[in-house]
């Protein structure tokens, strides 16, 4: 195992005070900031200081936390306090799906929307009952790594190298696509441009240190990242209804929205058919489809490799657990108040709608629709509203529009919500900028472990223990940078292409995690009779059906299966792999009494790590 050096012992006695400055210093800056807007600093320029200062203090972070020590780049040394893992797989989790698609999901779905609140908390309670502490007990460096001494063989190794890649593929081109969407606004750049610059500072994060660069960076970004995200809820909430806790006045802000979809109803400002009442449940999807989804987001949660790697770089079983009841305190502080991100949101808009602005005067009144309405995110009478003219000219083709501006005009894409939000409550540009910075943080951290997952999954688990055994640490780390650097760029070329909404892209990354992995890994912790032929043909089947259903319902527009939506996918996945492995595993030859054994040391949570008894995991 990687000792630990004086140097770090240093740093990790002294943490508090290390992130106490840097949150000091972080509030300092915005301060600065906001007392510059108020003598005239241009809007760019705000913009500019957010993303690059905290773009630069990241990646001075990774390359003071450079490493050429296998056991630092790989488990961080297994020395991070659960406090502050539980922090960076906050970080990790809180992607650009959490930070700026989970709210506008909310915002368009209302109640439906939940069913992403759900999922993914939920999720964090079958990691600290079934995955977390074992794995990290087994004190493998990647989930491959267990697959492989689980099952006996490089087989199960390489189809969970081939899972993981793919779903953390998919959730990392979302991420970038998260960077390109924040850089292409706040730099004022082409999304094709932006989206380069933003993998510029993912890669200064993750490239040199490993997991010890990312664990230390995340930390960082998740105080960015909560701070811009409570900050301008705080605000309305307190400007709205005279207290600053969004969470308790999120129930009057409900109120309110419905009493203004009853009163645009009334009006003529909104259609019946279109309008999605905030708080009823179930008008976009049924319950069956509800809970489906949670439950493939709840299971992906707890399979996606990204996020159990953290797990594996505290110091103890003890401490993993504690990690994970952490990791659960500080996604829910995101997490209670998006419901509230939503809401208010909402009230804003639909009081901008009750107020009845004519289409005419659109650009001194909403002025914000047209900053975002420039980039494909807000289209009015069907139109992008990148100028009053061909919005004018575009509602002026609808029979009978009154000439002002209605709730069935406006269509805002969801991905804008959080980030418009402070534009269209009026706040200061200085909180847009902080918003930004927030979603920048969340989608670089998550897009770092992802990255760093699969780029160790194809050094250590393709190249080290399947292609070159013997090759020294050095050659296996500057494979590990090089492979990081090639995946980086190839996700971001995908980006490009303009991909589907963020949400849609992380729900298929959970039902290809859910499907593939899921089944092998819980069995292989619980059940002893789980055998290597069983568990090979279930990851395999479970993966290929939910790939198929996904591409066949999206791609190609086959019929449904039971009225199972695309984004459940998962679900067949789920129910293929659990049959196959047990089914298999009852007609094929039990597991040897060395694993069984080995499953049952697994479960206990004192005693040295199995593969460092093995030997399988302390070569440098």
């Amino acid at each position: 195992m990687a000792t630990q050096t004086s140097g770090s012992g240093g740093f990790l006695n002294n943490l508090g005070k290390i992130y106490g400055l840097y949150t000091g210093g972080f509030f300092g800056f915005v301060l600065l900031l906001a007392v510059a807007e108020q003598m005239g600093l241009p809007k760019k320029f705000i913009g500019y200081g957010f993303v690059f200062l905290t773009i630069a203090v990241y990646a001075l972070i990774g390359v003071l936390s450079r490493t050429m020590d296998s056991g630092e780049y790989y488990v961080a040394g297994r020395t991070v306090p659960a406090f502050y893992n539980g922090m960076a797989t906050g970080s990790d989790w809180m992607s650009a799906a959490s930070f700026i698609g989970m709210a506008g999901s909310l915002y368009l779905q209302g109640y439906d929307g939940l069913a992403f609140v759900l999922g993914w908390t939920g999720g964090y309670v079958l990691v600290a009952i079934l995955i977390a502490p074992f794995l990290r007990k087994f004190g493998a460096y990647t989930v491959p790594d267990f697959f492989s001494e689980r099952y006996g063989g490089g087989l199960a190794r390489f189809l969970a190298v081939i899972v993981l890649i793919v779903c953390s593929f998919t959730y990392v081109v979302a991420q970038i696509r998260g960077t390109g969407l924040i850089a292409q606004q706040f730099l004022d750049m082409p999304y094709n441009v932006a989206v380069y610059v933003g993998l510029g500072g993912i890669l200064l994060c993750s490239m040199l240190g490993g997991m010890k660069a990312v664990t230390w960076t995340q930390v960082a970004q998740y105080i960015v990242l909560i701070i811009a995200y409570l900050t301008p809820v705080v605000i309305l909430s307190a400007k709205k209804f005279g207290l600053p806790i969004p969470q308790f006045t999120y129930g009057q802000a409900i109120s309110q929205i419905g009493a203004l979809e009853q009163n645009m109803l009334q009006q003529g400002l909104a259609d019946a058919k279109t309008l999605k009442l905030h708080a009823v449940p179930f008008q976009i999807r049924d319950p069956l489809n509800y809970f489906l989804l949670i439950l493939c987001l709840m299971v992906g949660t707890a399979s996606l490799p990204h996020i159990l790697m953290r797990y594996f770089t505290t110091p103890s079983v003890r401490e993993a657990r504690k990690s994970v009841a952490w990791s659960l305190f500080f996604i829910f502080l995101l997490y209670f108040t998006a419901p509230a991100y939503a809401a208010f949101a909402k009230l804003e808009v639909y009081s901008l709608i009750n107020s009845k602005v004519p289409i005419a005067e659109l650009q001194n009144k909403a002025a914000w629709l047209f900053t975002y309405g420039k980039y494909g995110l807000v289209k009015v009478c069907g139109a992008n509203a990148d100028a009053l003219q061909s919005i004018i000219a575009a509602c002026g083709k609808i029979a009978n529009h009154p000439g002002i501006l209605r709730h069935q005009d406006l269509v805002l894409h969801p991905d804008s919500i959080v980030l418009s939000t402070p534009e269209i409550a009026g706040l200061p540009y200085v909180i847009v900028g902080l918003v930004a910075a927030g979603g920048l943080a969340a989608a670089l951290s998550t897009a770092d472990g992802l990255l760093l997952a699969i780029a160790n999954a194809l050094s250590h688990d393709v190249y080290y223990k399947m292609i070159a055994p013997n090759s020294p640490t050095s050659t296996r780390l500057i494979i590990a940078r090089v492979l990081l650097l090639v995946v980086a760029v190839i996700a971001a070329w995908c980006a490009t292409w303009f991909p589907p909404d963020i949400l849609i892209l992380v729900s298929w990354a959970f039902s290809l995690a859910a499907a593939g992995i899921f089944p092998a890994l819980v069995l292989g912790v619980w059940w002893k009779g789980a055998t290597s032929a069983g568990a090979v043909v279930g990851m395999a089947a479970g993966f290929l059906v939910t790939g198929f259903y996904m591409v066949a319902t999206h791609w190609y527009k086959f019929p449904l299966w039971f009225g199972i939506s695309n984004l459940a996918a998962g679900t067949f996945g789920l129910i293929v792999g659990f049959a196959t492995i047990f089914a298999i595993s009852l007609v094929t030859p039990k597991p040897s009494q060395a694993v069984r054994d080995m499953i049952d040391a697994t479960r206990r949570p004192r005693g040295a790590p199995i593969m460092q008894d093995k030997g399988a995991a302390v070569a440098h």
